[in-house]
């Protein structure tokens, strides 16, 4: 069996950070015939596979997901993936030269991880504004200096971020299967311009589940590419939000019953706590980033509501996704 399935799932990439992240993979010390490559478009404006050559690789293929989201493209590149270990690397992650081996390394020394993942070291194409310097650690920017892992059925900070996240086959087919009965995990993970998120951690607590735990290793180094439309106020505001709407979605799967109903009083809440941040004397990019974590909490609780999740927790068997 092939030791590891590398996934890429890209919506109408740049070029040239595509480009980077293709090189790094083919730079690997790990040998080719030990892994293979998924290019996983997911509905690019215009086809990538015409456009990009991986004859290079001897297991490397394009493949085509038409429903928009991460979700979805990942459901994709799981279908098709034939490795121990799957690699999911967006189309802005330049693999280190020993990615590969040093993943394949970590699952042999810990057979009890599900998922697994390590450093991401920022390359910012604009310097970012020093009061932004604060939230920059939303664009997964974090370089480790030792490893943690844990194995507790909980939220915990060993949980890699999606950025190069390792994922046991085992695993990454368990939650597919999620996926498929519960229609509430595709809101989780970006779809074009919503920039959800907590895909990443919903699967790593299926793993949990499954008596498999998670960790980070500073060792497994990787560079996020972060474009200069990516360090402004506006771009955090969307970025936030997304964590906030997430934040709610993967509380209804794993914890509902920390999840506020809506209520007719959301408005003042909103109205009063707006008021509280003016007179704290925070800067104006710390207001609305805030600001725009709340509204994403409100619009999670929206969601919920709209598929009926508040009435199956009020019904006498009370629902419970898991």
């Amino acid at each position: 069996m092939l030791l590891i399935s590398v996934v890429i799932c890209t919506h109408n990439p740049r070029e040239p950070y595509l480009r980077r992240v293709l090189d790094a993979l083919r730079a690997q010390t790990l040998p080719l015939e030990r892994w293979e490559l998924l290019l996983v478009d997911n509905a690019s404006a215009e086809p990538l596979a015409p456009l990009w050559d991986l004859s290079w690789h001897p297991q490397g293929r394009h493949l085509r997901e038409e429903k928009l989201g991460l979700t979805s493209a990942r459901m994709c590149g799981i279908t098709a993936a034939r490795g121990e270990n799957l690699v999911f690397v967006d189309d802005d992650n330049v693999l280190r030269q020993d990615y590969l081996e040093t993943a394949v390394r970590i699952g042999g020394e810990y057979p009890w991880l599900g998922a697994w993942g390590g450093s991401c070291l920022a390359e910012y194409e604009a310097e970012p504004p020093p009061e932004l310097r604060p939230w920059l650690a939303g664009l997964v920017v974090e370089k480790l200096t030792e490893s943690t892992w844990a194995k507790l059925p909980t939220w915990t900070a060993a949980a890699p971020p999606g950025a190069g996240i390792v994922v046991r086959q085992k695993l990454a087919r368990h939650y597919r299967e999620l996926v498929g009965k519960e229609p509430l995990r595709l809101a989780l993970g970006r779809s074009g311009k919503v920039l959800a998120s907590g895909e990443d951690g919903d699967m790593v607590l299926s793993g949990f589940k499954l008596g498999l735990g998670a960790g980070r290793f500073p060792e497994l180094e990787l560079t996020h590419l972060i474009p200069a439309q990516r360090v402004n106020v506006e771009y955090l505001e969307r970025l936030y939000e997304g964590f906030g709407i997430s934040g709610v979605v993967l509380n209804a799967l794993y914890c509902p019953e920390l999840v506020a109903k809506p209520n007719r009083l959301q408005a003042m809440q909103n109205l009063i706590w707006r008021a509280g941040q003016f007179v704290s004397g925070q800067d104006r990019s710390t207001r609305r980033i805030r600001w725009a974590m709340r509204r994403g909490r409100c619009l999670g609780i929206r969601q919920l509501a709209e598929s009926g999740f508040f009435k199956r927790q009020n019904s006498a068997s009370p629902h419970r996704i898991t």
